[in-house]
């Protein structure tokens, strides 16, 4: 544990809210996160912050610490950048932020084979459904699912990527074919609270976007569990084509208002502008964009 160490814990804790937000966003302990905070206080001979039970501030010395730490961090990664970029053999560690509708069923398979290509790259994969702060929490790249409008970024598109929902011919039989979106208000509907749009399906009708807020009694927060109790009957859901798309085609589940569907989705590799791109980065990005051509080539695919 190192200086270092300890300003990345103090700017994580500040940026996060609190000790506890900070730990969920950087993988420690609660406990960690203030023990690498008081270090640094007892180090610098400074109280940073002032904390209360269920708040805390940052003080004078606490508002100087953290605009020179987060310089300092910034230098630290330029010079790690300029380091491994006159370094034609890729290596160190590679900090990969996915979502778990295409990181759990589909692009962790590529991963894993880069890193078999790989062997002085270290990879940190984290699986999580949120936007991170590439910059602030220390990622590399991000694989995000979206229409993209961070001009902060720059971004490699990987492939289009489709949503469908879907039923089981048993529940279809059972509860209707829905035409429209709109009367799946009143069916049962399987909410995958994975999707950023949870209980509020969103699709499109010539052009004019809408939501349909659905309801039912199975929740989850997995994209896999949704398409299992789609299968036994549940209801519908609303869930990424690669998860399905097995199932569609085995007939098992059968796809419905996809005329209303939206089409301005993509994935996208996401990584911070910089004078030079290390190379880990560089060949990670490549690999990953041919192996996406590839699985496209042979149908299996995000659409």
């Amino acid at each position: 544990m190192d200086t270092i160490t300890r300003m990345q814990a103090f700017i994580a804790v500040v940026n996060s809210g609190g000790f506890s937000a900070a730990a969920r966003s950087t993988g420690h302990s609660k406990a960690l996160m203030s023990k690498y905070v008081s270090e640094l206080e007892e180090e610098l001979g400074a109280r940073l912050l002032n904390r209360t039970t269920r708040q805390f501030s940052l003080t004078e010395a606490g508002e100087v610490v953290l605009g020179e730490a987060q310089e300092v961090l910034t230098r630290v990664a330029h010079l790690r950048e300029a380091i491994e970029a006159t370094n034609s053999n890729p290596r160190g560690r590679l900090r990969i932020s996915m979502p778990r509708a295409i990181g759990e069923n589909f692009l962790s398979r590529s991963i894993m084979e880069f890193a078999a290509s790989y062997p002085d790259i270290r990879i940190e994969l984290s699986l999580e459904d949120r936007f991170v702060d590439l910059v602030e929490e220390g990622f590399d790249v991000a694989i995000r699912i979206s229409s993209l409008s961070d001009s902060s970024l720059i971004a490699r598109k990987l492939s289009d990527f489709r949503i469908a929902t879907v039923a089981s011919p048993e529940a279809i039989a059972t509860y209707g074919r829905p035409e429209h979106p709109s009367e799946l208000v009143g069916m049962p509907c399987i909410i995958d609270t994975n999707l950023l749009t949870k209980a509020n399906w969103p699709y499109q009708d010539e052009g004019q976007k809408f939501t349909v807020t659905v309801s039912g009694r199975i929740t989850a927060n997995s994209p896999i569990a949704g398409m299992h109790a789609a299968r036994v009957g549940l209801g519908f859901a609303r869930e990424p084509w690669l998860v399905v798309q097995h199932e569609v085609e085995a007939g098992r589940l059968l796809v419905v208002l996809d005329d209303y569907e939206l089409q301005e989705l993509g994935v996208y590799a996401v990584y911070p502008h910089r004078d030079r791109m290390p190379a880990k980065l560089r060949v990670f990005i490549d690999h990953l964009a041919a192996w996406v051509d590839r699985e496209r080539k042979a149908g299996r695919t995000t659409s």
